[in-house]
């Protein structure tokens, strides 16, 4: 019998069972015990720890871990929050969750391209109009960000007939339907040119805070935003002005800096904001566990480390 997997996170009890769960039936042969019923001998036997949003300092009662499969995506805050020289740290790469992102920037797309909020605002004060329609065809779409996310939404997003840029911080290899902007000067053309602006970036000291007044200065007036990456990668002040002169039309987001959204943000009253609960792409449990367990199965084999985080790049 191998030594126990911790299972480590700040998650609600029937979130833990629901993972808990999914993680045992798809590795029956190994033990996945919760931190807390974790003896400290246990705990110094430990190899493997799987972790939602973990407390660093239980973490850290784990001295011999070789790695750390996070059940999420995104790992800013693992990173973070664990410091340097912690144990590797495995990002879910997920095909669920990329077609769930995909679905998600498919599904807002449509909401800004056949003019719901402005549907919305009529409902509000009884007004029976009728705006003009804009075909995908005609609908300029960039996309921030081409990793596994990216691509899965670039890809429904020219299947359903949108006209599909997109920006990497470096050059790389695109769909022949896309349009590739890359590096610093990049950006600006890929904002300039598009209706709707897609972020799904990583957060990293790079991305911080790197859609600002400028970047919005630069967008395509009445052009509209959606965030999916990450909220402290939007300056949320810049955003407001860029809003209240009219400089962009409407801004969906999903994340924010601080989660959940304090009560008393303006952003909940401001009438060009579509606020979102962090939903654009859940973890499923189910097939979160097939990728945990993959990993799990392929180190018990030959002993390497999945592929694991770069600490300095942030993801």
């Amino acid at each position: 019998m191998s030594e126990p997997i911790a299972f480590l996170g700040n998650l609600d009890p029937d979130e833990e069972a629901d993972f808990l769960a999914a993680l045992g039936a798809a590795l029956p042969e190994e033990t996945i015990r919760p931190f807390r019923t974790l003896t400290p001998d246990e705990r110094a036997t430990v190899r493997i720890a799987i972790v939602a949003n973990p407390d660093p300092a239980e973490v850290a009662l784990l001295p011999n871990l070789a790695w750390i499969q996070s059940l999420w995506a995104g790992v800013e805050r693992l990173v973070r929050d664990l410091g340097p020289g912690t144990a590797p740290i495995v990002r879910l790469i997920d095909p669920e969750l990329a077609r769930t992102m995909a679905e998600a920037v498919l599904a807002w797309t449509y909401y800004l391209q056949r003019d719901m909020p402005a549907y919305r605002r009529q409902q509000e004060t009884a007004t029976w109009r009728q705006l003009a329609y804009r075909p995908p065809g005609e609908v300029r779409v960039g996309l921030l960000g081409l990793g596994a996310l990216g691509s899965a939404a670039a890809a429904r997003l020219v299947q359903a007939g949108f006209r599909v840029a997109a920006w990497t911080r470096a050059p790389k290899p695109v769909p022949a339907e896309v349009t590739a902007h890359s590096g610093p000067e990049g950006l600006p053309d890929l904002l300039a040119a598009s209706d709707i602006a897609v972020c799904l970036l990583p957060l990293t000291e790079e991305t911080r805070g790197l859609l600002d007044a400028g970047r919005f200065a630069a967008m395509r007036p009445g052009a509209a935003l959606i965030n999916f990456g990450r909220g402290a990668i939007v300056d949320t002040d810049a955003l407001v002005a860029a809003l209240d002169a009219g400089r962009i039309s409407h801004a969906v987001l999903d994340v924010f800096s601080v989660e959940p959204l304090p009560p008393d943000s303006r952003l909940w009253r401001h009438p060009g904001v579509t606020v979102l609960p962090h939903i654009s792409g859940p973890t499923t449990p189910g097939s979160a566990a097939a990728v945990v367990a993959g990993n799990v199965r392929a180190y018990r084999a030959t002993g390497r480390i999945p592929a694991a985080v770069d600490v300095a790049r942030g993801y």
